[in-house]
């Protein structure tokens, strides 16, 4: 018997033993992306990176996968969550001290060198032997995030860059919209599935959006730019200058020997030494969206000029080296968060007259220098009689101002809260979709309140997005006013204030009368009368009797 016993055990080892090899995969059983197994003269699909996750999800119990949004043509916009455990719902992380990084790609789905190290980084974690990354971060992921211009995929488009020779697919959406302009009127169905599934739902410390550019040429593969709008918290601002920035391109060159610059161009390239600038500080864009919702907002572009495979790895190491500094750093950055969130919160409960708006900024440098590995630029002239600039081979280093940091040239005061008095369901809707707090007012009150009064509204000839965007011009004005029952009440004292008064402000640059919400209210459509905005701020903290809106 005892032989018999001995002989079960035996053969019950061996059959865990087959069981563990046949689930570990080998090297040569690991899923390939589109542009690995084409050996980078190609891009994945729809259906590729669906392949790709679902075989994933055969290998390995790290990765879940959640639908971030339905695409304006029905495709499913994939949401890779990535943990060790890996938790079924953002609730089982409210005792857990892992810190959640979003990274996404494809918004733009001509600029690809994303999606594929994104696809990557996935397979990489989900089977890696070695788990200190996840031991100290849940990582979301977001590969294609605008499927519906990715199928689009013809070598015709963006054929300034450098592959893949197969070709990528467009810039713009279902929509015939540009993602990365959606950030403050969430029209796109892929944007309001970010803000709703991701931003609500997990609330991520970090966000990387991954591009590619078409800028000035140089030397370097990667290049990154943190969240530049000075109306969010400005210490976010000064950490990820300060701070991250020379870190993360530390550990590019010394472990992945991979040289990294800020995102920007020349400002002249005639003239290069005259400075660095990036892109504007709006939130329209999803990354400087998202440094105005308090968290650490990262635009990465990719050089169009490397071949494709250089430009991929470029991403892949990126995104490694993302992930070792908030590994390294998690506890400073939830603290950072918090601290943003509690000071927004106090502001909110008594503000003072130090507590301003910037609705017209200007910028200056950093207080680094920055150099750029660039190349000599000669004159020539086009068949239209135009002077252009073009690069030789003759490369050059430049040592040069970064122009990045934005600051306010005209403010205005923020108050204890926004009151909208009429019937504005267009402006309802857009505050709930973002996660702002509203109020309703149940009982009548009078108030002492600031009005704006409209002296001058034009919207522009061109569309851009769908809209005539609005500029305005007026002048402020001060009265005691009665405020019926139902007047809509937004309180400053939450962590989204900076958001609402983006989108309240009526001099705001990319808020909701830039983008025609109010138009019904502003068109002077029953006489000659200048228009009052109807937004109206209260100053000094009021006791109301109001209640609390819910999306429906």
């Amino acid at each position: 018997m005892k032989l018999r016993a001995l002989s079960h055990l035996l053969l019950v080892f061996m059959f865990l033993i087959l069981v563990v090899s046949n689930t570990s995969p080998s090297q040569e059983d690991k899923p390939l992306t589109r542009a690995e197994s084409s050996e980078y003269t190609a891009t994945s699909l729809h259906a590729d990176v669906q392949g790709f996750i679902h075989s994933l999800q055969r290998l390995s119990l790290r990765l879940r996968v959640e639908t971030l949004g339905i695409s304006a043509e029905g495709r499913k916009i994939p949401l890779l969550v990535i943990g060790d455990p890996v938790p079924s719902s953002p609730r089982e992380l409210a005792f857990d001290d892992r810190l959640v990084v979003y990274i996404q790609a494809g918004i733009h789905a001509g600029e690809v060198e994303g999606k594929e190290a994104a696809l990557m980084l996935a397979r990489d974690l989900a089977l890696a032997e070695s788990l200190d990354y996840l031991k100290e971060i849940v990582l979301l992921v977001a590969p294609i995030f605008n499927p519906d211009g990715n199928e689009k995929i013809s070598p015709d488009n963006r054929r300034n860059q450098v592959g893949p020779e197969q070709g990528v697919g467009v810039r713009p959406n279902g929509l015939n919209m540009d993602l990365n302009r959606d950030g403050m009127k969430l029209e796109s169905p892929e944007v309001l599935g970010l803000v709703q599934n991701v931003m609500l739902r997990w609330d991520p410390a970090v966000l990387l959006d991954s591009h590619t550019h078409n800028g000035s040429y140089h030397e370097e593969f990667v290049t990154w730019v943190w969240a530049l709008n000075p109306n969010g918290d400005t210490s976010l601002i000064r950490y990820m200058s300060d701070y991250v920035r020379p870190e993360i391109n530390r550990i590019l060159l010394e472990k992945y020997h991979t040289l990294c610059i800020p995102h920007g161009d020349f400002m002249s390239i005639r003239e290069p030494e005259k400075g660095w600038r990036p892109l504007g500080p709006q939130p329209r864009y999803l990354s400087n969206y998202f440094g105005l919702r308090n968290r650490l907002g990262i635009l990465n572009e990719n050089y169009p000029y490397a071949d494709f495979k250089t430009r991929v790895t470029g991403t892949y190491h990126l995104f490694h080296a993302l992930l070792e500094f908030c590994v390294n750093n998690k506890d400073d950055i939830r603290d950072l968060l918090r601290k943003a969130d509690e000071q927004t919160i106090r502001r909110g409960l008594a503000p003072t007259a130090e507590d301003m708006f910037a609705i017209e900024y200007d910028v200056r440098p950093i207080k680094d220098k920055i150099t750029v590995n660039g190349y000599v630029m000669e004159q020539y002239q086009t068949e239209s009689g135009r002077m252009r600039a073009r690069r030789t081979e003759e490369t050059r280093t430049y040592t040069m101002p970064f122009l990045a940091e934005f600051f306010a040239k005209r403010s205005v005061r923020l108050p204890f809260g926004y009151l909208i008095p009429g019937t504005a369901p267009d402006a309802l809707r857009k505050l709930l979709q973002h996660g702002i707090l509203v109020e309703r007012l149940v009982q009548p009150a009078r108030l002492n309140v600031e009005g704006f009064k409209i002296q001058e509204l034009k919207g522009q000839q061109r569309a851009f997005q769908g809209h005539r965007l609005n500029s305005v011009t007026g002048e402020y004005f001060e009265e005691e006013r009665e405020f019926p029952a139902g007047t809509l009440f937004v309180p400053m004292a939450q962590p989204l204030a900076n958001v609402a008064s983006y989108l309240l402000e009526p001099e705001s640059d990319d808020g909701l009368l830039v983008w025609n919400f109010f138009d019904r209210h502003l068109a002077p459509q029953w006489g000659r009368a200048q228009q009052v905005y109807p937004v109206y701020k209260l100053f000094v903290p009021v006791p109301l009797a109001k209640e609390t809106l819910i999306k429906q």
